[in-house]
């Protein structure tokens, strides 16, 4: 390599509405970031605010100790730089402040709360440095447990950007107690999703349509597996898509299961089954409304995003 750049080892702590995930990777300006350690714990913060839209004490007594755990397998695996980030769940509980003081005072960890729009962002520069600039105008569509991001643009930073707080985990809760639900909150939920997405579609739409439909998260993965995409342990290059038709067919399916029969599906893991109809819901709704036949599924989205961002700022540093 000549005069060859050393990696950092660089550790992306995700505070998400789902799970809490470290992802720790060898990365230097100009490089692919190469994955090196993994790790997870389910949370669902989504799903432990109180009545009053807050974090209770059990929820941000866990949260201590998860990150206080993936603290420790940073140090573990020789982090040297690490980029702490909370989103939509901790974004939107009313004592926020209370709780990010309580994880610094007891961990050390700063986490910095990302906004909606920085979200969708950072998800919209991985995908544009995944499919490189040949993918032309890139529409962006990102399924969390707390929100939905949409970005679009041509650049590495997107013309237009929104995020709307349709989460598969958030609307799970608020609109889909039954198991399996019932057939008129199903409804009711479609309906809420396509109105709350067709406000947004206009802001999008004067920008022209986008040469490549591209979705993250793990949510549109499932969706994937489910009409037939390879499985992940194929590897991040093989392509992997989605069609609204086959969508289209695994919708009132899913309605029609609990979530037990859910986790049963290829793809669906236990942890995620309840919320799938939820993002299914979504997806659909954002595919029909922007008029996208297919997508395909981009292996890097926020926490790559991040690095990517962090590396770029070691560059011109």
């Amino acid at each position: 390599m000549g005069s060859s750049v050393p990696y950092v080892r660089l550790g992306v702590l995700d505070v998400g509405s789902n799970t809490v995930h470290l992802l720790v990777v060898d990365a230097h300006p100009g490089a692919c970031p190469l994955p090196a350690h993994s790790h997870k714990a389910e949370l669902r913060l989504a799903q432990l605010l109180d009545g009053d839209g807050a974090i209770g004490s059990a929820g941000v007594e866990r949260l201590v100790s998860v990150v206080q755990d993936a603290l420790t397998a940073a140090e573990d695996k020789g982090v040297e730089d690490l980029l702490p980030f909370a989103t939509s769940a901790v974004r939107d509980a009313v004592n926020a402040d209370e709780v990010l003081d309580r994880v610094r005072q007891e961990t050390g960890v700063g986490l910095q709360v990302l906004t909606g729009e920085e979200e969708a962002r950072l998800t919209f520069l991985a995908a544009r440095r995944w499919f490189g600039w040949s993918a032309g105008k890139l529409l962006v569509i990102d399924i969390g447990g707390g929100s939905l991001e949409i970005a679009y643009g041509m650049d590495e930073e997107p013309d237009a950007a929104v995020s709307l707080p349709l989460g598969a985990g958030r609307l799970t809760a608020a609109w889909l107690p039954g198991d399996p639900p019932a057939p008129d909150d199903v409804r009711a939920l479609r309906r809420h999703v396509r109105t709350e997405i067709a406000r947004t579609v206009g802001d999008f739409s004067r920008l022209g349509a986008p040469d490549h439909v591209v979705a993250t998260s793990k949510t549109f993965k499932q969706l994937a597996r489910l009409a037939g995409a390879a499985r992940s342990a194929e590897g991040l290059y093989v392509q992997r898509e989605l069609k609204r038709e086959s969508l289209e067919n695994w919708v009132p399916r899913l309605a029609g299961m609990t979530a037990a029969e859910r986790a049963e599906l290829p793809g669906v893991s236990e942890g995620r089954a309840n919320q799938l109809l939820a993002g299914a819901l979504v997806a659909e709704a954002a595919m029909d409304l922007f008029a996208v036949e297919r997508l395909e599924i981009c292996p890097w989205a926020l926490r790559e995003g991040v690095i990517l961002r962090r590396l770029d700022h070691m560059d011109q540093g």
